[in-house]
């Protein structure tokens, strides 16, 4: 059974998270991407607490209302800010001080990068879903062929301050139309425009791409057990950066690629995916 609470974190944020899972079970965090919501683990969180994990995906800051800092001041929206929530969510489901389990889709696979590189004493695993790690993608991006740069080209759409209207026009076709066609079922986006679909939300969401411009955050060799997942009809992350993600990890490494599998997994590959995870997990205790 999924609850819906409001979890307050010592910052003084407050985050709309699902849960699922006993309360003593060993913690898995789950961080949801753009343009989505925790809605995105709708699949995974019963799978997770009935293998006897406590489960909680949080709809991220600027995503819940009651962590919706003033998006005009990009400051609000550091990376150094979104590492600092992961452990504070962390913290507030019960692991304070304790390891825990992090996974993470899209931008949520950005920071979760990021917790693994500062804070690997906190994590006894890590599980990235489509977003290479940092160093792969910024080596990627900087390659003459261009593949990469054309695929992260709509990033440099979301820097301009006309893009929000833009996307929430006619009932939010854009968007809509977006998901769709990258597999994201009809159900999914409905749920995800629940949080996401109104300009306060939406503005506070880019506003993520605009205090973090391309993405390359400074992050090292990540020492902690690393699961990725990458499907290969991913449009936005290509082969390079993926399958040279595995350079950057000095720990217990297994990449999984899904044939035919786009950008967003959980929606397209939901079973197969939670079963990796399951099984990854399981290899590394807490």
């Amino acid at each position: 059974m999924i609850e819906t609470i409001a979890l307050k974190t010592r910052s003084g944020l407050t985050f709309t998270a699902d849960v699922a899972g006993p309360a003593d079970g060993p913690l898995v965090l789950l961080l949801h991407g753009f343009p989505e919501s925790r809605h995105s683990w709708r699949a995974a969180l019963p799978a997770l607490a009935k293998a006897g994990y406590r489960a909680i995906a949080p709809d991220q800051r600027g995503y819940s209302p009651g962590a919706r800092p003033d998006p005009r001041n990009l400051a609000n929206y550091a990376f150094d800010k979104l590492i600092a929530d992961a452990i504070d969510i962390a913290d507030a489901s019960g692991a304070s001080g304790k390891r825990f389990h992090l996974v993470g889709h899209d931008w949520g696979g950005q920071v979760s990068w990021g917790v693994a590189g500062r804070h690997p004493d906190r994590l006894a695993s890590l599980t990235i879903l489509s977003r290479p790690h940092p160093s792969s993608f910024r080596r990627a991006l900087l390659k003459e062929d261009g593949d990469q740069k054309h695929r992260s080209r709509h990033h440099r759409k979301f820097l301009e301050p006309e893009t929000g209207p833009m996307l929430l026009e006619e009932n939010a076709r854009r968007l809509r139309r977006n998901l769709a066609a990258q597999g994201v079922p009809e159900a999914a986006i409905e749920e995800h425009l629940g949080v996401l679909g109104n300009s306060d939300a939406l503005e506070a969401a880019l506003a993520w791409y605009r205090a973090n411009k391309g993405l390359a955050a400074e992050i090292g060799t990540i020492k902690v057990p690393t699961l990725y997942i990458w499907g290969d009809a991913d449009a936005t992350v290509g082969p390079e950066a993926a399958h040279g993600t595995r350079e950057f990890v000095g720990a217990a490494y297994g990449m999984e690629v899904l044939p035919g599998v786009g950008h967003f997994v959980m929606d397209q590959a939901p079973a197969e995916a939670a079963d990796l995870l399951l099984k990854h997990l399981g290899r590394h205790p807490v």
